[in-house]
């Protein structure tokens, strides 16, 4: 029976995507939370269809469009929001620095809202964007411009019992001073492939690359080897301890996770298999087409990773 952490408190969900973030913290999908989703923003309409499928709301549209006033009071404000170009990074123009820049948006909501605790989620690259400026104004924005605690730290999915190797920056924000947070520890779990493969679900060879998209990969493949680069295809099996990073460009032709088949050509993931591959519950389901459902869990977040930081969080809320 799950343990009963935290009761009654308030979320907002930006840039929600399918809802993996919100999959952690709402009483109806998490583990022992009691969070209420107040509030939802996605722009893109198949995401938007997937959300309301799984969650029953309609998620608002441009976060941009949406006066941050007419957002209901909230505790927890949730955001995987995209990492783009700061046109004034580094000049120290004050909260303007921000503008033009979906962050903007993020932090304008968080200083006329002033939540309890901020949990954003991104790319590992962020933290190099720009030689690491634009992350540098990212933690100065939350620290000095709004006055929160605000810490950070890199996990990867296949230490939470994930077989994916797939790293994200984490950076959790408080209202009230906090001197320390603890993130949390891999879990050490030993995984492997085969755990997010359902058998027989390519019986009828749907997934399995065709001949020439095959031979496709394997000459392109060997070019990059050619060239002294490690560029191309990437071949699993059930027992592979992880795969690479499944990326939102997974449906054109599934390169980054193939999986092995014997006397066959290999396979792609199957999109319920994409869904495993990122820790979503079994039942959670997917109204759309393949293409779609390969570029919503390649955008989403590993759920596993999202759930031990909630953990960490209970006492926060």
């Amino acid at each position: 029976m799950s343990k009963q952490i935290s009761k009654g408190f308030k979320f907002i969900d930006l840039f929600a995507g399918v809802g993996g973030l919100r999959l952690a913290f709402d009483k109806k999908w998490s583990q022992g939370l009691d969070g209420e989703c107040v509030f939802t923003s996605e722009i893109d309409k198949f995401a938007c269809q997937t959300y309301e499928s799984n969650f029953g709301d309609q998620p608002r549209g441009d976060i941009t469009q949406i006066d941050p006033r007419s957002i209901p009071d909230f505790d927890l404000i949730l955001a995987g929001f995209p990492c783009q170009p700061f046109s004034h990074a580094g000049k120290k123009l004050g909260f303007d620095d921000l503008r033009g820049t979906l962050f903007f948006n993020v932090a304008q909501i968080i200083k006329e809202k002033k939540p309890k605790v901020v949990l954003l989620e991104n790319v590992r690259g962020l933290v190099s964007h720009d030689k690491g400026r634009t992350f540098e104004r990212i933690l100065e924005v939350l620290t000095v411009d709004l006055g929160y605690s605000t810490f950070h730290k890199v996990l990867n999915a296949k230490d939470f019992g994930l077989p994916q190797n797939r790293s994200r920056i984490f950076i959790v924000a408080f209202r009230d001073n906090v001197d320390y947070f603890e993130f949390p520890e891999p879990t050490k779990s030993i995984t492997k492939v085969g755990d997010v493969l359902i058998p027989g679900s390519n019986r009828s060879g749907r997934y399995t690359l065709s001949d020439t998209l095959w031979g496709s990969h394997q000459r392109r493949k060997a070019d990059h080897l050619a060239k002294g680069n490690g560029f191309g295809y990437s071949l699993f099996d059930h027992n592979s301890r992880y795969t690479s990073t499944i990326s939102a460009r997974y449906y054109k032709d599934g390169s980054e996770i193939l999986i092995a088949q014997r006397g066959k050509n290999p396979r792609k993931l199957t999109p319920r298999e994409a869904a495993n591959l990122q820790g979503f519950p079994a039942d959670f389901k997917i109204p759309v087409s393949d293409t779609q459902a390969y570029k919503q869990f390649g955008n989403a977040v590993a759920v596993p990773v999202i759930r031990a930081i909630a953990e960490k969080l209970e006492p926060f809320l």
